[in-house]
């Protein structure tokens, strides 16, 4: 394991686990005929990507609740125990677990395209949180997929209250600029105040500022929440406060094979920094680190930890 070593308390994310099938080509998708592919399937989801990483990176405590179907929960389970976090998977009655397809370019930038059927991930609600869940935990993260149906910003309200009620931080990573766009990014805001770190992308963070660049974007947000990680792929990251961009943190270099989880990494290695004690300066750089590994391998997962 890589690290920023071992803090005191657990870590707590809430947010999707979902079936990955990788399908990396090269160059454009042939329409109405044969592409070749290599194909694999390999557990996913931003939420389980997320503690994966931060138990690879060091946290001693991770754990996860999420909300799976019977067809592929035990597989799951499985994986998340032997990556190192305590899983809690509800196990959905009526629906699948989701799948996600990933159509990765194996060219240079290693692009990525997705087709999400979010299955029982989208069904999870307050019904599955339990105040008990923050026992032992410093540092609550949600996952943004959480957002984009009824149950699951029924969830992101309670989970919210019950940490602002014991004094847990907490983190939230936006997740997607497809969804972000059809929620609409006020009503997203507007769903997420008490929120004491946002990690978008650069995208995510441009779309919710209404901000040209990254920069702006950054500290446009942070009048709304104390802190702000902007994750910039290739440009490292940047740190906004009150309204200004206060560092910026370079890229480590790699070569990219799959940019699948690259965010998730860093998200996950940054949050095991800051549960290990470390200023956020040098947690960022931890998640530009993890963020290089990533994209190194494939799929969301650190490559070899299975």
């Amino acid at each position: 394991m890589s690290g920023a070593g071992v803090g005191p308390g657990a870590l707590l994310i809430v947010g999707d686990v979902i079936t990955d099938v990788v399908a990396r080509h090269r160059g454009p998708l042939a329409a109405g005929t044969d592409t070749g592919a290599v194909i694999r399937t390999v557990p996913g989801g931003a939420g389980a990507n997320v503690a994966c990483w931060a138990a690879h990176w060091g946290c001693a405590d991770v754990r996860l609740l999420g909300r799976v179907g019977a067809d592929a929960a035990q597989w799951h389970e499985r994986e998340l125990a032997a990556s190192g976090v305590r899983p809690r998977l509800v196990v959905d009655p009526g629906a699948p677990t989701g799948t996600v397809i990933c159509l990765v370019d194996t060219g240079a930038e290693a692009e990525r395209t997705f087709l999400t059927d979010s299955g029982a991930s989208l069904r999870i609600g307050p019904g599955d949180w339990s105040d008990a869940l923050l026992d032992g935990v410093v540092r609550l993260h949600l996952s943004g997929y959480l957002l984009f149906s009824d149950s699951g910003r029924a969830l992101v309200a309670v989970a919210l209250e019950s940490a602002r009620a014991r004094g847990v931080p907490v983190s939230l990573d936006p997740a997607s600029v497809g969804f972000l766009e059809e929620l609409g990014p006020e009503r997203f805001l507007a769903r997420v105040g008490g929120v004491d770190v946002l990690l978008p992308s650069r995208a995510e963070a441009c779309l919710l500022a209404g901000a040209p660049d990254a920069g702006a974007a950054a500290a446009e947000l942070s009048h709304r929440f104390p802190l702000v990680v902007a994750k910039l792929g290739a440009e490292g990251a940047l740190i906004a406060r009150s309204g200004e961009v206060r560092a910026r943190v370079a890229a480590v270099p790699a070569a990219p094979r799959d940019t699948t989880g690259a965010g998730d990494a860093f998200t996950g290695a940054f949050l095991a920094a800051l549960v290990a004690g470390a200023d956020v300066e040098p947690a960022v750089t931890e998640g530009c680190r993890a963020g290089a590994v990533a994209v190194e391998g494939v799929g969301g997962r650190p490559v070899g930890m299975r």
